[in-house]
């Protein structure tokens, strides 16, 4: 098989959230979303293929120095490069190991650069998520079928020195999931009830707002709350969503915690956990949490000392990275360490995503006593591309729940065209429900998602989308998102 890739064509649709979005320490009121469309050449034919992501404030670097012009100007160059250099690569014989390729010469690259591995990786996983789809597109395969085939040609032994040998197929689920339970975000700053929204800052879209609006619209049964680092004001949050979440949901429900962070050393945390989880009041709620997410910086996260620390804490919670989880071998790192796992991200790379989702498959079937966890997680990202390609990965890595919040602190699809906007609807129909203002929006019902249109499909999406029309990056500039 030869593959090479002929074209690419960047632009960018900008979207305003309807409501602030608090993470650490940013706060995201509007978004660029970036479309990255790819021509290949696969064994002489072209084929078109399409990759998105909104590029958010203060995820990849997280520096607080930097502004969000400067974020994105990282972003963007990292994206920039690793579309040159997808350009320049010579062909390859199989989706991989352009990737791999792709891949290598974006280090290489980095290394001269402040650039982190989390973010120079961003630039090369838009690149692979856009050929992916090329490819499936080319073949006539769904991703799920190709990755069981292995025909990307993935070699988990380049990735993972003890999968050697092992195919994808013999770790992964035997069958995509159909369905998925969404995990909803519970931001810093979001209210918790109608009564906490202030008046000023209420929204009228016909959307929920508030934490116990979108319990009882949604039917939500998962929760992933964010922690502010202070035991006092996090206890009394989360007595507060615990309430909330027996009122409506009585006992069928779980919760992840993220850390956001907010920790250089894991004594402090140990500190808040024994807090919260000596209060009486919380006992019943703290038996529903599943795992604490990246509760370290990411520059101290995979230390040394970190493991020791962890060692010296048999009683410590499930954790797992997120923001550490930065290179091919971040994942094994962690686990060696004492992390439960790992989460999976598109924007951190898929084939890097699939590798970890073998390698923690592979330790279960060895280690059945200890507990591992692959995580599925959310940028905010939003459909038609990357949402539901996310969600195409996903069903694949068998991850029960994944945390999605793009829905509720957008509305809906309202910002593409109408014509687009009927595309959706016509071609995932499960997925999205046309709200009475006639924009479709994310149809989470009994707090699941009905995914099957979404592993139907080529890549996620499916449907042919012209994304010429949106603004060319080279005519877009941070100040026309008038923040």
């Amino acid at each position: 098989m030869s593959i090479a890739i002929k074209d690419v064509v960047l632009n960018v649709l900008n979207m305003r959230a309807r409501m602030p979005f608090r993470y650490g320490i940013a706060s995201l009121v509007a978004v660029p979303h970036l479309f990255v469309r790819v021509t290949a050449e696969i064994d002489g034919r072209l084929a078109v293929g399409l990759a998105a992501d909104g590029l958010p404030p203060k995820w990849f670097t997280k520096n607080p120095e930097a502004s969000f012009e400067d974020d994105l100007e990282e972003m963007l160059a990292v994206i920039r490069q690793a579309c040159r250099l997808a350009l320049a690569a010579g062909p390859a014989e199989s989706v991989y190991g352009f990737w791999r390729e792709i891949y290598n010469g974006q280090k290489e690259w980095a290394a001269g650069t402040p650039y982190p591995p989390l973010l120079w990786g961003f630039g090369v996983s838009l690149v692979e998520r856009a050929l992916i789809d090329a490819f499936c597109r080319n073949i006539g395969a769904r991703f799920e079928s190709a990755l069981r085939k292995n025909a990307f040609g993935i070699r988990l032994g380049e990735i993972n020195r003890e999968l050697g040998g092992t195919e994808p197929r013999a770790l992964l689920p035997e069958r995509a999931s159909r369905s998925i339970v969404a995990r909803h975000t519970v931001g810093l700053t979001d209210p918790l009830t109608d009564a906490d929204v202030p008046t000023d800052e209420r929204v009228d879209d016909g959307l929920p707002q508030s934490l116990e609006a979108s319990i009882k619209t949604y039917g939500l049964s998962h929760l992933k709350i964010k922690l502010c680092g202070d035991s006092d004001q996090d206890a009394e949050r989360l007595k507060d969503i615990a309430t909330l979440m027996e009122r409506h949901s009585g006992t069928d429900y779980a919760f992840t915690l993220d850390g956001n962070e907010q920790y250089t050393e894991i004594d402090p945390f140990r500190a808040l956990w024994e807090s919260i989880a000596s209060d009486p009041s919380l006992d019943a709620f703290m038996g529903r949490l599943l795992f604490v997410e990246q509760p370290l910086k990411r520059d101290v996260a995979l230390g040394v000392a970190v493991g020791r620390a962890m060692r010296d804490w048999p009683g410590r919670p499930p954790m797992i990275i997120d923001e550490s989880d930065g290179t091919l071998t971040s994942a094994a790192e962690a686990l060696e360490l004492g992390y439960a796992g790992t989460s999976h991200k598109n924007c951190k790379g898929i084939f890097k995503g699939i590798a970890s989702a073998c390698l923690i498959a592979d330790r279960r079937k060895k280690d059945p006593g200890r507990r591992y966890v692959l995580s599925s997680e959310d940028l905010g990202n939003v459909g038609p591309v990357a949402l539901l390609q996310d969600l195409a990965v996903a069903a694949c890595l068998g991850v029960g729940h994944t945390e999605r919040n793009g829905h509720h602190y957008f509305t809906g699809l309202r910002m593409y065209p109408r014509d687009v906007q009927e595309q959706v609807l016509r071609n995932h129909g499960g997925l999205y429900r046309r709200h009475d203002a006639g924009f479709p929006t994310l149809d989470v019902r009994g707090g699941r998602l009905d995914i099957g249109s979404v592993v139907a499909a080529p890549f996620g999406y499916g449907f042919e989308l012209d994304t010429t029309r949106f603004t060319p990056l080279e005519d877009w500039s941070a100040e026309s998102l008038d923040l």
